[in-house]
């Protein structure tokens, strides 16, 4: 055997020799591992740490190398966590707005396509959705694995459903980025406790209870930008939902432009909004009950649930902000209270001429919500399933 192999050696060369060792060597290890219940060498796909394949020196078949297993870690692109919606025409051409989409119960997963999807359709807008994923590339709403912030680098309008989000220093610095420029933002609902990151030392002060050393950032995110950071539930949680009672004083608010008889399936939070140029649009009546007919709940008075004002942080330029308490998924379902949230995105843009009591709002493509809970989310839903104007809002899998 031994003469055998010398005298093919010598006849074929150096580089043949080395193929049938190469071949041998894996030949053996995947052998051994199968008897050992083991893999020897794995090549996998999957985007978290996975296994990829470290060459062998020599040159095999034309230049391509055969694979010894080594384990080492994979990123996903940013490209993974989001979609965009481009819009043809309207007054939105050339406007981008990024939409920034994970918390645990209310599906803002499914309420912030649906907006970009009207936006853009309708109205010629540039929309990115970013949402947090799992493992496996699966949307994972209240998960800090997001990437892809980086189109906030030229964005005009950033729209918020995040809630106890701790994500990593560069998504935060395109975030920090935009917000030092007075980048326009709408909040909605968690948003007013965005962060949950206080063991991070570059991004502590953007979490909501943030109480240090910079004292411009006390209470961070919620009360810096938005006005307010969280209190607590106002009312029942899932037994009272709220009808939106129009502010008087501002009844002529370009955002409540058309809005009549909005109301929201979410149940109330405790709001005392703060800030320069501050005007509350709507308050909150609790009703004693889940449809916008139940009767108020008279003990409980009518506090903020829809405001704007002025943000600007310490070093920074000023911004426009609007925040909403509610826009759970089927909160969105109410054309009023709909309406409201396209008008406030026009107005962030600084577009308020845009603004008809009579402007379209119509969903595009299959809107089919879940209804918010903890767990509730749709599972094994990539981005790309929502790709296009006609996928479903949320695909069931």
């Amino acid at each position: 055997m031994l003469e055998s192999l010398i005298y093919g050696y010598s006849i074929l060369g150096k580089n043949t020799w080395n193929a049938i060792m190469s071949w041998v060597v894996f030949s053996v290890l995947v052998s051994c591992g199968n008897n050992e219940g083991k893999t020897g060498t794995i090549l996998s796909t999957e985007h978290s740490e996975h296994l990829v394949a470290q060459a062998d020196l020599s040159d095999v078949d034309n230049g391509r190398s055969l694979m010894i297993g080594e384990t080492v870690k994979g990123e996903r692109s940013g490209d993974e966590y989001r979609i965009t919606y481009n819009g043809e025409e309207g007054p939105g051409k050339g406007k981008h707005i990024v939409f920034i989409a994970t918390d645990h119960e209310y599906r803002g997963e499914e309420t912030l396509p649906a907006l970009a999807r009207i936006l853009a359709k309708r109205y010629g807008f540039s929309c990115t959705v970013v949402w947090a994923l799992d493992e496996k590339g699966n949307i994972f709403p209240g998960g800090s694995d997001l990437k892809g912030l980086d189109v906030l680098k030229k964005a005009d309008l950033m729209v918020m459903f995040t809630r106890f989000a701790n994500f990593e220093d560069g998504q935060m610095q395109y975030i920090d980025d935009y917000l030092s420029r007075g980048g326009a933002v709408l909040g909605l609902r968690t948003s007013t406790h965005a962060f949950k990151n206080a063991d991070n030392p570059n991004w502590k002060h953007y979490d909501y209870k943030y109480e240090g050393e910079k004292e411009a950032w006390h209470g961070g995110f919620g009360e810096v930008v938005l006005g307010e950071t969280w209190v607590g539930h106002y009312g029942k949680n899932h037994q009272q939902a709220s009808k939106l009672i129009i502010e008087e004083n501002n009844r002529e608010h370009p955002i409540m432009r058309g809005v009549q008889n909005a109301w929201a399936q979410c149940g109330g939070y405790n709001a005392y909004p703060q800030g320069k140029d501050l005007k509350i649009l709507a308050r909150g009546r609790v009703l004693n009950g889940m449809t916008p007919d139940a009767v108020p709940d008279t003990s409980k008075e009518e506090l903020p649930v829809a405001w704007v004002r002025t943000y600007q942080l310490e070093t920074g330029k000023p911004g426009r902000a609007f925040t909403t308490t509610h826009g759970a998924s089927e909160d969105i379902l109410d054309e009023g209270f709909r309406r409201m949230l396209i008008n406030a995105c026009f107005w962030g843009l600084e577009m308020e001429d845009e603004i008809k009591a009579d402007n379209p709002i119509d969903f595009v493509g299959g809107y089919e919500p879940t209804t918010f809970k903890f767990e509730g989310y749709q599972k094994n839903v990539k981005p790309s399933d929502l790709k296009g104007w006609e996928s479903v809002i949320m695909p069931r899998k």
